[in-house]
């Protein structure tokens, strides 16, 4: 029996099960590295994060991604946008030299038993845990419209579901959303030649400013400090204090997690979109029906004007929601039996503990627990540490097995020359 079972193995779960295997825990990692990077994200795309706010988290802060685009002959400086292969290609570098070996099956169903957890592999291997931390990332939370969800696959998309976007070469595409995810992938369309437009409920767009440099005078830092989540002593407050926001009132960190860093655009993407994209702002789908050729949407202006237009292909950039409910790998009693936010989330304590005993959970899911910060990488850092002393703390309350030697430190090693998983 292992004393932890990470499921996942994105940048939160490649993080702690760093840091476990650094505590002696009995360990198994699960899941294809970086799967929702190397799958989910389409080419040419960019980390809205700044570099140095990107890094998964290793207990020594040896395996950053400047230390990979080093070995890469690559830079990784304050200002400069990552691309997101580059960081993908770092996380699978991170998994070879920070984590124990990944086992690269998918979890089916998670289950709880008297003495912990029964983990059922997709092809069927069973695997007991005392303890599970799920990892599960965001795509298990994909948000669509609900005007939209009666539509064929072909019609009607999530910007989640795109590694490229060549199929749409020379076609006509609307695009729902208007934050980062609508408007780069409304960029990537049109300098293919896709004949593209964003629509967005908002009366306007929003543009994130180009951060200003890393080095400033005093007065000007400490008005406005540089985090994790951009300039601002309350985006300072979100990103690096964590633990802090999670002693806020349950309201106050429901609001807050709900409506902080809301839908906006990165300065780098602001000039490709404006002179390209046709952009139409303060309407909401209402409806949607198939038409020979596509797809007819029926929007809404805010002062109730209707629009009517025609489409080859939508695809709805509309985010993701992440609800105890859509946690569909956790059997139907083990899901049903865990204590809800007042968004539908899962709450959890101060270690990422749900309310069963033994099961963590990490990254978007406890947005509403632990704020903002746990929708970006940067979250991983203080998530990674304070679940593994979780995880320890609940071990020693219900001592059984016996820990596994901590592995030795390995070298930094060059980067895959194909995916590992």
């Amino acid at each position: 029996m292992y004393d932890l079972l990470v499921v996942g193995a994105g940048p939160y779960g490649l993080s702690i099960a760093s840091h476990a295997a650094a505590a002696g825990l009995n360990l198994r990692v699960l899941g294809r590295p970086m799967a929702s990077w190397r799958d989910h994200m389409s080419g040419g795309m960019f980390l809205k994060s700044e570099p140095w706010a990107s890094n998964l988290s290793d207990p020594e802060g040896r395996w950053r991604l400047d230390a990979y685009c080093t070995t890469q002959g690559l830079t990784a400086r304050h200002a400069e946008p990552i691309p997101v292969a580059t960081f993908a290609a770092y996380g699978l570098w991170f998994a070879q030299n920070a984590v124990p070996q990944v086992d690269e099956r998918m979890v089916s169903r998670v289950t709880a038993r008297a003495a912990g957890f029964e983990v059922v592999t997709e092809d069927g291997e069973v695997l007991r845990a005392r303890t599970v931390a799920l990892a599960v990332g965001v795509m298990p939370f994909v948000e669509v419209p609900s005007a939209l969800r009666g539509l064929h696959p072909a019609l009607v998309s999530h910007s989640s579901h795109h590694s490229d976007l060549e199929r749409y070469r020379g076609r006509d595409v609307t695009v729902i959303g208007g934050g980062q995810a609508a408007l780069e992938t409304a960029a990537l369309l049109a300098e293919q030649g896709t004949r593209v437009r964003v629509v967005a409920r908002a009366d306007r767009l929003c543009w994130n400013d180009v951060p200003p440099p890393w080095r400033r005078p005093l007065w000007k830092s400490a008005r406005a400090p540089h985090s994790g989540l951009g300039c601002g002593w309350r985006n300072w407050f979100y990103a690096e204090r964590p633990g802090l926001f999670h002693r806020l009132p349950e309201p106050t960190r429901a609001r807050i997690a709900a409506t902080a860093l809301g839908p906006a655009g990165a300065w780098w993407v602001r000039d490709r979109v404006e002179p390209a994209v046709e952009v139409l702002l303060g309407h909401e789908v209402a409806a949607a029906r198939a038409v020979p050729g596509g797809v007819r949407l029926e929007a809404v202006s805010r002062s109730g004007e209707p629009l009517s237009l025609e489409t080859e292909h939508v695809i709805a950039a509309t985010g993701f929601r992440a609800t105890r409910d859509r946690l569909a790998l956790l059997c139907d009693d083990l899901r049903g039996s865990l204590a809800t936010a007042a968004d539908g989330s899962p709450a959890v304590g101060r270690g990422f503990e749900s309310s069963h005993p033994g099961l963590f959970l990490a990254g978007l899911v406890t947005a509403s627990a632990f704020g903002p910060a746990m929708r970006f990488v940067h979250g991983a850092s203080f998530t990674a540490a304070t679940l593994v002393r979780g995880v320890r703390h609940r071990l020693r309350a219900t001592p059984t097995a016996a820990a596994i030697p901590v592995p030795a430190v390995r070298e930094p090693a060059e980067a895959p020359s194909r995916a590992s998983g």
